[in-house]
């Protein structure tokens, strides 16, 4: 943006728009935790070996559609877009506007699809772009925190969503994810990442159908 252009917005417009030029992602991020701490979750983005553990029982090669919900300023998205074949799509959702804006601006892959909108509406998001079902379906929604029945409503549309032997791909900062999801998912791994600020409880959530990866298992 050209600083003529910058000088013609709103006063909160022109100060958003610095902030990100300054601070860059955490910058953004840090914004939106303290605008948003109950959906946002974590002041600091996910560590790098919380992504490759929380990654690494994706079989890769044989992915068509992946799904993150709350992506935020992107901090998993280069991650997979590294990791996804060619031909594949990677659908981001984000009930925060700011942050899909900032992901359509940083992130120009023609693989890489931000939507606006909840996970609870995954199925027909999934269905607009073309897709039956999903291979892998990622989140770092705090679930403990969201309204009464929509945690459920989410695990439960992600299941019918998911392919047979996908899963779902869950990072939280309590075990209370391990409850949500054992009523709705065939088998679920987990594992744990201390060097993550806070320290992070990993899940992967199976439909069964298929041969599923098998994650290290944390007791």
């Amino acid at each position: 943006m050209h600083s003529t252009d910058l000088a013609e917005l709103p006063l909160r417009q022109r100060l958003k728009a610095r902030a990100e030029r300054v601070f860059g992602a955490w910058g953004v991020f840090a914004r939106e935790f303290f605008k948003h701490p109950r959906m946002v979750g974590s002041i600091v983005p996910s560590s790098d070996r919380t992504i490759r553990k929380m990654l690494g029982p994706v079989d890769w090669q044989n992915v068509q559609l992946f799904v993150e919900y709350g992506p935020g300023v992107g901090t998993f998205c280069r991650a997979v877009l590294d990791r996804l074949p060619r031909n594949a799509t990677y659908i981001a959702i984000d009930t925060n506007p700011d942050f899909i804006r900032y992901l359509r601006k940083t992130i120009p892959d023609s693989r890489f699809v931000a939507v606006h909108g909840s996970a609870a509406d995954v199925e027909a998001i999934i269905a607009a772009h073309g897709f039956d079902h999903a291979d892998y379906v990622l989140s770092g929604l705090p679930l403990s925190t969201l309204p009464d029945g929509v945690a459920d409503a989410i695990a439960q549309g992600t299941y019918r969503a998911l392919r047979p032997g996908g899963a779902f791909l869950v990072y939280q900062f309590t075990r209370f994810t391990n409850q949500l999801i054992r009523p709705y998912f065939d088998r679920v791994d987990r594992g744990f990442e201390g060097w993550n600020v806070p320290p992070c409880y990993l899940f992967w959530g199976w439909k069964a159908g298929g041969e599923g990866a098998q994650a290290p298992t944390y007791h």
